[in-house]
């Protein structure tokens, strides 16, 4: 795996080429620019870098305190199989602010093993997976 740094800073995530990869991936498709800036805006959001330069991008839409889905989960194309997109994830996971959040859920069609290494379990009709987590004591 690649030296990468994960970082929580939205002013630091390449919009261009984020949105771009988002529209030309099989569930971003119809989305805009505008759909993308304001889906960012209202989200949790993660970047993956690689000696500096965006290599991936996450995000959580949350409350916070209960419930997170997982979104947008991507990593270009030549950095893909390297682990990069388990430690986007695993950081969207482990946030500080999203401790108390028990209920974490996504939609994939293709990436299912990735996110059983976390914990997730497909839904009874195999593209919904869901993670639950017990919230902590007190």
């Amino acid at each position: 795996m690649p030296e990468c740094e994960i970082s929580f800073d939205l002013s630091r995530i390449d919009f261009r080429a984020t949105s771009d990869l988002l529209m030309a991936s099989y569930w971003g498709g119809g989305r805009s620019d505008e759909t993308h800036r304001r889906a960012f805006a209202n989200s949790l959001c993660v970047g993956a870098y690689v000696e500096g330069k965006q290599v991936g991008f996450g995000r959580a839409i949350t409350d916070r305190t209960v419930f997170a889905y997982l979104a947008d989960i991507i990593v270009w194309p030549q950095y893909r199989g390297q682990g990069i997109g388990l430690r986007l994830v695993r950081a969207l996971i482990d946030h500080p602010e999203l401790g108390t959040v028990s209920h974490w859920s996504l939609s994939t069609s293709d990436a299912h093993g990735v996110y059983e290494k976390l914990g997730f379990k497909p839904s009874t009709d195999g593209r919904y997976m869901r993670l639950d987590r017990a919230p902590p004591a007190g």
